[in-house]
């Protein structure tokens, strides 16, 4: 393996350097180089080779189920193993997520909606339940808030908005977004937590207006929320770590890159069997027509 990583480098530096740290000979570098490659050495350059790929693609954020995952996905037949071993030659991690501070003010007096939830995560189609929550995100300026709402059967953001303040509005236009994306039926369960951006009475008339039926977590429960939570630790681990704090134009093309690109159409989520969200939704129509 070190041999392969001095030949894999060759171009970025010199070939004394490479073998002095990892501490090999030159002469037996180009020894290995002259010796024909066995049938296992060739197929593991070559699943290498896709290995990178796929990380790459991914932003550097899968680990070793996703990218088995995205192996399989596209016809490579390979063990989970053979693909920890190989990305562990090759340097390559996944993203750990991180943990992160809870934003919404619970701290108020206005009414809240009961549990319809408790933490029953199921669904059988897209469209019955959403969830919304609101993180925030450090930039140049000091910090720019996210409000998204996310479909609980496929995992999607079907609506997002971001500003620099945590004024009502913030959450309003999420969820006209949601609203003008999808076309709702009434009957949908929106479910959030007891933030008063959702308890207003602007927020839950628009719920009222298109027949939503309003479902809140109980107080200082992250886990009733467990899927927002999730995308958002998500988003931080694998887009806000990177980040420099940004300006604030360059944030919003940075997330509406992530949400809408990556995250809805290419990320693979373990909670999908391994599939985006909108190949998920797509299964679902296909298994109702």
């Amino acid at each position: 393996m070190r041999y392969s990583f001095i030949r894999e480098h060759r171009k970025q530096f010199r070939l004394a350097a490479l073998c002095r740290v990892l501490r090999v000979s030159k002469s037996g570098y180009f020894a290995w180089l002259t010796r024909t490659e066995g049938p296992r050495a060739q197929q593991n350059r070559a699943l290498g080779t896709q290995i990178k790929a796929i990380h790459r693609r991914s932003r550097g954020t899968y680990g070793r189920r996703r990218v088995h995952a995205a192996l399989v996905a596209q016809g490579t037949a390979c063990s989970p193993n053979r693909v920890a071993r190989l990305m562990r030659a090759a340097g390559l991690w996944g993203r750990r997520r991180r943990a992160f501070k809870a934003t919404t003010d619970s701290q108020h007096s206005l009414p809240v909606a009961p549990n319809l939830l408790a933490r029953n995560f199921t669904t059988t189609a897209p469209d019955q339940v959403w969830m919304s929550d609101i993180t925030y995100l450090p930039v140049q300026e000091g910090w720019e808030y996210l409000a998204a709402v996310m479909d609980l059967h496929s995992r999607r953001i079907v609506g997002w908005a971001m500003q620099s303040t945590l004024e009502r509005s913030l959450t309003l236009n999420a969820l006209a977004m949601a609203i003008a994306q999808r076309q709702p039926g009434p009957g949908l369960t929106h479910h959030s937590d007891r933030g008063s951006q959702y308890a207003c009475a602007d927020y839950q008339a628009a719920l009222a207006r298109h027949g939503m039926i309003p479902s809140m977590s109980r107080k200082g429960d992250v886990w009733d929320n467990a899927p927002m939570e999730s995308l958002f630790g998500t988003l931080k681990s694998e887009l806000v770590h990177d980040w420099s704090r940004p300006f604030r134009d360059e944030a919003r093309r940075e997330v509406f890159e992530y949400l809408e690109v990556f995250y809805n159409r290419q990320r693979l989520h373990s909670s999908l069997g391994y599939q985006s969200p909108v190949a998920f939704e797509h299964q679902s129509k296909a298994k109702v027509a």
